[in-house]
């Protein structure tokens, strides 16, 4: 069935008639004046219910206790809740998104502002259902096909570099940030691998295992499909809160990748665990999620935290105008952009140009 219905819960009539007017030319509507009513219309409705709008404070039953009960039954992972609020309390949002919300609407409504968040919302889920089911798919594959696939070897390892790079596409286009921050990435982490295993043998790095770092780099950001587009895509300051919620991206994408996405090439499937907690890691441990310092920081995780920072510095984001790749080179060589270890410097001092000769080559659509 189609999701196409908007569910409303809100006891002010007033205020819910203004919602109502807001999307009744896009969306079926149901209206409910307390939470009791809306857990009864959300059981009755559930499979076409696009996304609800609650508000905060209702009789009968208030929006925390319908999420208590919501909660019991996972339904929060079937539809995107926004709460609606009057109160500017950080302890109501960090509550909220503790529970599973996507988002919260703030009285007095910006039409403009409520209409944008319910399209980022819906979207958002749009693209986590879509993953669900692509990471179903594959399972039930791999699952029917396990025996045949061992004697497959070659065969498998195409499999995973096609699951990864059909991920890292969906973190992409949901990302919007750059199309093709991924594929330079996984080509930046290759080039300083190359220069590492010249210089630093006692990192014993090998082809195969900068391949395998490669990919495994391609899922780095993976855990950003757990974040609201309404964060990520933000152009102004971060709040404490937000910025909390962003750097839950690395444990967030560790826990996709061993729960959902199944890469039977173990040194791929560990490195992408490694990579994907630990790329926001700094050499002098003010970095996250761990606080790891120096070596603790394993050198694939070094190498792609490093390109990452050089790709965000060199192109264009909500937030930001790209930096020239002089600029970018100097700012991490003067430590402006969090500390890096001497050898990981000394390794991309050999590669400037080669890194900018990738950054040509892949670099983003106009």
């Amino acid at each position: 069935m189609k999701r196409d219905t908007i569910l409303i819960f809100e006891d002010n009539e007033i205020e819910r008639e203004m919602l109502v007017e807001l999307f009744k030319s896009d969306y079926k509507i149901l209206e409910a004046e307390d939470g009791r009513e809306g857990l009864a219309l959300l059981n009755r409705n559930l499979s076409s219910i696009a996304i609800v709008l609650m508000d905060c404070v209702m009789p009968v039953m208030d929006g925390f206790a319908v999420l208590d009960r919501l909660k019991e039954k996972k339904i929060l992972n079937l539809i995107p809740f926004i709460m609606i609020t009057g109160q500017d309390s950080a302890e109501v949002e960090r509550k909220g998104y503790e529970y599973g919300i996507v988002s919260y609407i703030k009285k007095p409504y910006q039409a403009d502002v409520i209409k944008q968040v319910v399209s980022n919302a819906i979207g958002w889920f749009q693209y986590k259902m879509q993953l669900e089911i692509v990471v179903k798919r594959q399972k039930e594959n791999i699952q029917k096909q396990n025996e045949i696939l061992k004697q497959q070897a070659k065969k498998l390892g195409q499999m995973n570099e096609i699951l990864i790079d059909s991920l890292s596409n969906i973190v992409e286009f949901r990302n919007l940030e750059s199309k093709q921050h991924i594929k330079r990435v996984r080509q930046f982490s290759i080039c300083l691998g190359r220069s590492i295993m010249k210089l630093y043998p006692e990192y014993d790095l090998t082809p195969e295992k900068l391949e395998q770092i490669g990919w495994a780099s391609s899922l780095h950001d993976v855990g950003k499909i757990a974040i609201p587009e309404s964060i990520l895509l933000k152009s102004g300051k971060l709040t404490t809160d937000e910025f909390e919620l962003i750097k839950s991206h690395t444990t967030k994408g560790t826990e996709i990748i061993t729960e959902a996405i199944r890469l039977n090439d173990k040194a791929i499937f560990d490195y992408a665990c490694d990579i994907a907690r630990h790329h926001h890691e700094k050499y002098d441990g003010k970095g996250y999620p761990d606080g790891l310092k120096g070596d603790e920081i394993s050198i694939a995780a070094q190498i792609v935290s490093l390109v990452d920072v050089y790709d965000a510095l060199t192109s264009k984001r909500v937030y930001k105008i790209a930096y020239d790749p002089d600029r970018a080179y100097q700012m991490i060589i003067n430590g402006h952009s969090g500390m890096f270890s001497p050898k990981l410097l000394k390794a991309f001092t050999e590669v400037k140009e080669e890194f900018e000769k990738l950054l040509a080559q892949y670099r983003d659509e106009e």
